[in-house]
């Protein structure tokens, strides 16, 4: 049974469900009794409290999570239209007018990009730190960017600050160091760069200082939230010295590790982990300002902003900050999914889910254009829950001429979770006839002889353009995700549309099926015309002009 998107008899994320199928809204069953064998919402709460707030604690650090709700719009609502005259961006040469000939190159800000993609912030979650290689030396090899998101370096146990001032103030990192070079040593130095991205701890601990002075970090990210929540990045931290370590490097640790009970509840074994929270952060559009300026007194080549989905107005603000502050790139994040500890209530029910935001951001801009013909504008960036090419040619067509770039965190994530766990699972000879069948591999052959060259495709090509070099399969799960299937899906795309470099793509290139779609896009005059509306005239103009 659903009820407005989601199975209300069974709550995966947090691990619950009702004894009973017709569950209320409330997600209570209709008559709840005292000896019932399973944990609802409410009977979990009972036993665990805070804990339900989030997602299953048992796959925290090894998995991803992302709302099940239907927010009734979304890139399906939205419908590509092919061309089969002329073509535009290469000559009109039938020899040449092929998918393979276009180019997905782009800009994010003021760096060459081989595809329109940009890893979104991934930080301090342990998600992201056991993955970091393939995420890292994946986007390399793909000629991308990535992020590397708040709190790294504070969360890094072998980190060394000075307290020469009010908050400590980091010197030197391990972890910082390894995120870096782990992206530096496969990338070509002309595609992608490494981003380092900021929150108020970080800003506190002086991050900034410290990755362009000693590691030469170029490209430097103001965080305002994200997607999945509004309140700060939380982690779970597994023991008591962890937390307290955080906690006097200004983190909010809950519950308080210094509290002599509560190191008496840890050593009975009555607190599974601590939760280490972010600060909300205070800022006014003069502070915001003056931070972009001071960035790029450090030397900053590329200044950018993310955000999260917050309200109509609040995302007005940012966007007119990134304007009025000439910002080089722009995240704008929908809800509502993240890297494992958000709370479940704020991925299902809040922030401005994906494609309302896109439609509120690209108004916006239109607005300050058809006000401000000069205005310089940032690269933007979309990202919330896309993980095709489809929904990347949709979303770069409704946000032309400005979006020129898709983030992704939760795909990239499992595309490299899934190119290690299948390199365990070769190595170990333990592949099945279900795995075999599902790679489209021979069902003949000994699934316990699979290899690595026959279950990655673009293992061999890697392996022979960097001879010698020690690539890591998640590594390849990620360059063949981007490179090989988004990348040659978004060609063929694009060949569809007779358009052979992204920044062709235009409004006109997709139609609405919807009527949520239709009035999403009529609110904010985004001139995106419906299936039945679109080329009216022109079919009227082919029509009236044969000679019959």
């Amino acid at each position: 049974m659903t009820k407005f998107g989601i199975v209300t008899n069974r709550n995966s994320m947090i691990g619950a469900w009702t004894r009973v199928e017709d569950a209320c809204e409330s997600g209570l069953c209709p008559i709840c009794v005292a000896d019932c064998p399973v944990f609802c919402e409410v009977s979990k709460s009972a036993l665990r409290g805070r804990e339900v707030l989030y997602p299953s604690r048992e796959y925290y650090g090894d998995s991803t999570a992302g709302t099940p709700k239907d927010f009734g719009l979304g890139y399906r609502d939205f419908q590509i239209q092919f061309e089969v005259r002329g073509a535009q961006g290469i000559e009109e040469d039938m020899d040449k007018v092929i998918f393979p000939n276009v180019d997905i190159s782009t800009k994010w800000g003021n760096i060459e990009q081989k595809l329109p993609i940009v890893i979104a912030g991934l930080g301090s979650t342990y998600v992201a730190k056991r993955n970091w290689d393939g995420l890292a030396m994946g986007s390399a090899l793909s000629g991308v960017s990535i992020t590397v998101g708040e709190n790294v370096c504070g969360m890094d146990s072998n980190a060394k600050f000075s307290n020469h001032s009010k908050y400590p103030k980091v010197i030197d990192t391990e972890d910082m160091k390894y995120r870096v070079n782990a992206f530096r040593e496969f990338c070509d130095g002309k595609h992608g760069d490494i981003i380092v991205q900021k929150n108020v701890e970080d800003t506190r601990l002086g991050v900034f200082d410290y990755v362009t002075s000693k590691l030469d970090i170029e490209s430097l990210e103001i965080k305002f939230g994200q997607g999945a929540k509004a309140i700060g990045g939380e982690v779970r931290l597994s023991t008591l010295e962890r937390a307290q370590l955080l906690q006097s490097r200004g983190y909010l640790v809950l519950p308080d590790p210094s509290d002599p009970v509560v190191i008496e509840q840890w050593k009975a074994g009555l607190i599974p982990d601590f939760e280490r929270h972010s600060r909300v952060g205070i800022s006014t559009t003069e502070e915001v300002l003056e931070e972009i300026d001071q960035i790029r007194e450090m030397g900053a080549k590329n200044v950018f902003i993310k955000t999260g989905a917050y309200r109509p107005a609040s995302t007005a603000w940012i966007i007119r900050l990134g304007v009025e502050g000439k910002v080089d790139g722009m995240t704008f994040d929908g809800a509502g999914g993240g890297t494992g500890m958000s709370p479940v209530s704020m991925m299902n029910e809040g922030s401005i889910p994906t494609v309302y935001l896109e439609a509120l951001v690209v108004g916006c801009l239109d607005i300050i254009k058809h006000r401000t013909p000069s205005a310089r504008f940032p690269s933007i960036a979309i990202a919330g829950g896309i993980s095709n090419e489809t929904q990347m040619f949709k979303a770069l067509a409704m946000g032309a001429p400005y979006v020129n770039c898709i983030a992704m965190a939760r795909a990239p994530i499992t595309a490299a979770m899934k190119g290690k766990y299948m390199g365990e699972v070769i190595e170990n000879g333990v592949a099945t006839p279900a795995m075999l069948k599902s790679l489209g591999l021979s069902r003949d052959k000994d699934p316990s002889n699979l290899t690595i060259a026959e279950a990655f495709s673009e293992y061999d090509t890697l392996k022979r353009a960097y001879e010698g070099r020690d690539i890591p399969l998640s590594a390849v799960g990620v360059y063949s995700y981007f490179s090989s299937k988004l990348g040659t899906g978004l060609k063929q795309l694009l060949a569809g549309v007779r358009k052979f470099r992204t920044d062709l793509i235009c409004r006109e290139d997709i139609a609405t099926i919807s009527k949520r779609a239709i009035t999403v896009c009529d609110k904010w005059n985004l001139g995106i015309a419906t299936q039945e509306d679109l080329d009216r005239e022109k079919v009227k103009n082919e029509i009236y002009s044969g000679h019959y």
